[in-house]
């Protein structure tokens, strides 16, 4: 869990100077973040999708929780297959969850389809901004009570994995912004994420915070690393104060503790 998903070490990107091979690792974790560079103009194809290239030749990726791979990157003229390394997903369960927020009746769980499409569509932006470039920091400081991946059981009924990674800490507790990044939703009173705040950094990459007691931004604001965006709480589905943080690259969901700085 401590190693980076990308074999791009150090995300300080010293010079960045252009190569004319291809920075590419050979391999990455289920849940991981790949950070490539190539000779800036270069078109990178990721399964047969185009991705997006910076004018200094860098672009990201991500493989989700059930990737099993080879992933095939193009490169120009270069092809590129990179393996997928398994991991072992624990069963969590979770009891004395509301049972509402678990089968919700049919008017509850269209107001939830709705809500949940609207993150979604928040997330499917691709700026140009490079703002995850110098790392991330831990937006709370406290017990790991939830990890990405594992198999949620609430009230003894199996439901998906679990997309994120909860912190238990105090209601109250400052949330601070990752790394930069624009706010590109931010909601009270969601039915299962509550308090829901969304923090584009570029490229399709995005944090969300769930649960939030407060929310001090709003949508449209620029935020800096370490920046308070608002307070963890117990908002929708929770039996306790925490904060779920959630990481993307556009719909693949990824792990926070293999993003670079974590650790």
């Amino acid at each position: 869990m401590r190693r980076f998903a990308s074999a791009f070490a150090a995300l300080v990107l010293p010079a960045l100077a252009i190569a004319a091979v291809p920075d590419l690792p050979a391999s990455v974790s289920q849940g991981g973040l790949v950070i490539g560079h190539v000779t800036p103009g270069t078109r990178v194809t990721v399964a047969g999708k185009p991705v997006h290239v910076g004018d200094d030749g860098l672009f990201v990726f991500g493989a989700g929780r059930d990737e099993r791979g080879p992933i095939v990157v193009t490169l120009g003229n270069m092809r590129r297959s990179l393996t997928v390394s398994p991991r072992d997903w624990p069963v969590e369960r979770v009891n004395g969850v509301p049972p509402k927020t678990v089968n919700p009746p049919p008017e509850i769980a269209a107001r939830i389809e709705r809500e949940q499409a609207e993150v979604v569509a928040a997330r499917d932006r691709d700026d140009a901004r490079e703002d995850f470039v110098h790392g991330f920091i831990w937006p709370v400081n406290g017990r790991i009570s939830g990890r990405f991946g594992n198999q949620r059981i609430y009230n003894g009924d199996p439901k998906a994995p679990h997309s994120g990674m909860d912190i238990a800490v105090p209601e109250g507790t400052p949330v601070k912004a990752p790394a930069d990044g624009v706010i590109t939703f931010a909601k009270p009173g969601l039915y299962l994420t509550g308090g829901t705040v969304l923090l584009d950094h570029g490229f399709g990459l995005s944090s969300n915070f769930l649960h939030l007691s407060r929310i001090d931004v709003k949508v449209g604001q620029y935020v800096r690393q370490g920046q308070v965006i608002g307070a963890a709480g117990r908002t929708g589905r929770a039996t306790g104060p925490h904060l779920h943080w959630g990481f993307n690259w556009f719909g693949t969901r990824l792990d926070p503790l293999l993003l670079p700085g974590i650790h």
